[in-house]
């Protein structure tokens, strides 16, 4: 084998090369960002840079190269057009050609804005910011205009992605699943409350997996949670060892009739936040003490005998609060059979009212919203983006594993992993 090899190309020390950039900026007397900025003008040649190399690959030669003569199509000068990066407007050279059939990929015909400018518009908007907000914010950050019809179309993008995200297939089977509510405010003829629950699955792995964002009117019985709950089944959910739930009605009938298997079990933070709210705030702090003994219990017969002793002392001032706990009993004491691992991470919703507090925050940013489909698409955006970062997530798997190791020895047999795991 004769000749010799190219050598390899030297590989890019962004590092270095950012400090070059500043040190130039700096020499220069130069702003690195904004108008006539050192990144602009940087950003500008890449981009003119790499729609010549397009225009080259599509003629087939390069520009002032002979080859091109009498070669039928050629260029035929260029075009100037604004774009929206991430760093501000940048305006750039855009080549032609003679028969107009060049379909640039960098920066397409037509197109006015970078697709990281998508990102940012979702980004914002999954915090809470109304279109007249993030209009303000592009006008100030980066002093360019951004119409609230076109942000309303960027967030409009997502409505596909969601209805492939709500169909997507699900996982055979989830140790724990929590059936939470977050009141949206939405107008229908007048504003009214509007509740929209979320399902969150725990997998066999410990992550977590929201399930699904589904829209209420406030009425949902049995009929409305059976079809949810058949909808999560038939996208491959087929056993669920422990669902844990407010007293929302028609649901416990449900989630046995979908999951026979499965064991419900009452949000006890739920049911001392529903207590509060039938005692004046000045016995708050007594009733908690006196409630503690009964859902800490190491069996129910010992909580049966606390909540009897409760019941004598707040019984006579409080009835709302004993026919409270004594609808909710059923659903209450499955927990007290299992280990302390299990109870930790069963015995309430908070493992979901992170998310909730991210779907609150968002929706009290917005007032209310014009439409049921426009509360989803805000609470999807939130979805998606949650924990970019991956370290949250981590958290979560390390906190549930003495969970997972407890219900994989008391639901022997249940929680083995599949392909789709």
């Amino acid at each position: 084998m004769s000749g010799t090899l190219d050598p390899m190309p030297t590989p890019i020390d962004h590092q270095q090369l950012a400090a070059e950039l500043v040190e130039r900026a700096r020499t220069e007397g130069v702003d690195l960002v904004g108008p006539g900025g050192l990144l602009t003008g940087l950003t500008k040649t890449v981009l003119e840079a790499a729609l010549e190399a397009e225009m080259s690959a599509h003629l087939g030669y390069d520009k002032r190269d002979p080859a091109g003569r009498d070669n039928g199509n050629s260029r035929n000068g260029i075009r100037t057009k604004t774009v929206l990066t991430e760093i501000g407007p940048v305006e750039i050279d855009v080549p032609r050609d003679r028969d107009a059939s060049f379909e640039p990929v960098i920066v397409r015909k037509r197109q006015r804005r970078l697709n990281g400018i998508d990102q940012i518009v979702l980004s914002l908007s999954a915090r809470g910011l109304t279109t007249g907000e993030i209009a303000a914010h592009f006008a100030e950050v980066y002093g360019a205009s951004v119409s609230k019809d076109t942000i309303s179309r960027i967030t409009d993008k997502v409505v596909a992605e969601m209805t492939e995200w709500r169909n997507r297939p699900l996982d055979r089977v989830y140790p724990v699943i929590f059936v939470d509510a977050v009141v949206v405010k939405v107008r229908d003829g007048q504003v009214a409350n509007r509740p929209f629950y979320a399902v969150v699955g725990v997998t066999v792995h410990g992550e977590r997996d929201i399930l699904g964002l589904w829209a209420g009117d406030g009425h949902e019985g049995a009929k409305y949670w059976l079809q949810v709950l058949t909808e999560i089944r038939n996208r491959g959910v087929e056993d669920v060892c422990i669902a844990v739930c407010d007293g929302l009605k028609g649901l416990p009938e449900s989630i046995t009739t979908v999951w026979p298997q499965v064991t419900v079990q009452a949000c006890v933070i739920h049911l001392l936040r529903n207590s509060f709210r039938y005692a004046g705030r000045q016995d708050w702090e007594k009733i908690s003490k006196d409630l503690k003994p009964v859902y800490t219990a190491p069996t129910v017969a010992s909580a049966e005998a606390r909540f009897a002793d409760f019941t004598e002392t707040w019984g006579d001032r409080y009835p709302a609060i004993i026919r409270l706990w004594r609808n909710a009993w059923e659903e209450f004491i499955p927990f007290l059979d299992y280990d302390v691992e299990i109870r930790k991470v069963i015995c309430t919703t908070n493992a979901i009212e992170s998310l909730n507090a991210r779907y609150r925050r968002a929706v009290r940013a917005r007032g209310h919203f014009p439409s049921e489909e426009a509360a989803l698409k805000c609470l999807y955006l939130v979805t998606r983006a949650l924990d970019p970062t991956g370290r949250g997530r981590a958290r979560w798997m390390i906190r549930w594993k003495p969970a997972l190791n407890a219900l994989a020895i008391t639901f022997e047999g249940r929680l083995t992993p599949t392909t789709t795991n």
